[in-house]
């Protein structure tokens, strides 16, 4: 017993997250003046002995050559339509598929200016849609009965990684605005990413770089360049570096020095206010006050004239 004709051909995605899938016709003939209904955001695929026959966009369809010029590809079927006829018909959804995610597994290899080459981990999020059906079904599809964005997210991540990193090259950006600016970053690769996915009839429609996370010398460096940004008075900068260090050390010459180089900024603060004072006798071992000296003149606060002639005043004393 022969099985019954298809006559109406339309479908509703099974699952939302599929790409594509096959239209389940049991391996029926599909009759002549069948109707063909595709809603808003499909496509419909056309096969033919192996062959893309016809591609159909939204819309109501009458399946015959008569008054349906779309179809004059497919007047040199085996029938022309005038007897039924065997195709497989594919379903595929147009729509955005959003915040789809990538990343590199490994770091990437960037050159830098400043740094020479630095390798940087990188992740974010895509939009992409299916802009070029035929193409897509023979670069990537296939004829496989259905193929959801979940697993053309997988085979993705391998395939964006490599490209972000020559896209990154081509746009010449410094590893500095990598970490400073992602916005504009995301507007620079973005453009750069496409071409990458028109081979596959796939449009991105939109790139973003959430987080990219640079070496630990490359970080450090950019946190010294912010605080210097912000110092507006480089001399307390300096005495407090110094003082910074100093207290770094844990040595009885740090200490002696910080506390020489606090007493000096108390002194220059508090001058204006009283009269000065001649010093009374020598209050310590001159011996350590000569230490204490020499470690003024090698931390660069005094100058070699100054250094000799306190030397000179406390040998006296000896």
């Amino acid at each position: 017993m022969a099985l019954p004709f298809v006559e109406i051909i339309e479908s509703v995605p099974p699952d939302p997250d599929l790409l594509m899938w096959k239209f389940p016709d049991t391996d029926k003939e599909i009759k002549n003046g069948a109707a063909l209904t595709v809603r808003e955001s499909q496509s419909v695929l056309f096969l033919n002995e192996g062959r893309l026959a016809d591609i159909f966009t939204a819309g109501r369809y009458t399946l015959h050559t008569e008054n349906i010029p779309v179809l004059s590809r497919l007047k040199g079927w085996k029938y022309g339509f005038q007897s039924p006829f065997k195709a497989d018909v594919y379903f595929f959804n147009t729509h955005q598929f959003v915040n789809l995610k990538w990343g590199t597994p490994a770091p990437v290899l960037m050159r830098d200016s400043s740094f020479g080459q630095v390798r940087i981990r990188a992740f974010g999020s895509y939009n992409i849609r299916v802009a070029d059906v035929a193409k897509f079904f023979r670069e990537y599809a296939g004829t496989f009965p259905q193929l959801g964005i979940r697993e053309l997210e997988w085979q993705l991540r391998d395939f964006i990684a490599p490209k972000f990193a020559e896209a990154l090259a081509k746009a010449g950006i410094s590893v500095v605005d990598v970490a400073s600016n992602l916005s504009a970053l995301n507007e620079k690769i973005g453009p750069l990413i496409q071409p990458y996915f028109d081979d596959f009839g796939l449009e991105v429609t939109r790139f973003t770089i959430t987080n990219a996370t640079l070496p630990e010398e490359v970080l450090k460096h950019y946190d010294k360049v912010t605080g210097m940004n912000m110092v507006t008075d480089m001399n307390k900068f300096t005495q407090f570096s110094l003082a910074n260090a100093i207290d770094k050390e844990n040595s009885a010459a740090g200490n002696a020095m910080q506390q020489a180089v606090a007493m000096g900024v108390m002194l220059q603060q508090v001058k204006p206010l009283i009269p000065a004072v001649e010093p009374g006798p020598p209050a310590e071992d001159i011996s350590v006050r000569l230490q204490k000296l020499k470690h003024l003149f090698e931390a660069g606060l005094i100058n070699a004239g100054e250094y000799t002639a306190k030397k000179e005043a406390l040998l006296k004393l000896l």
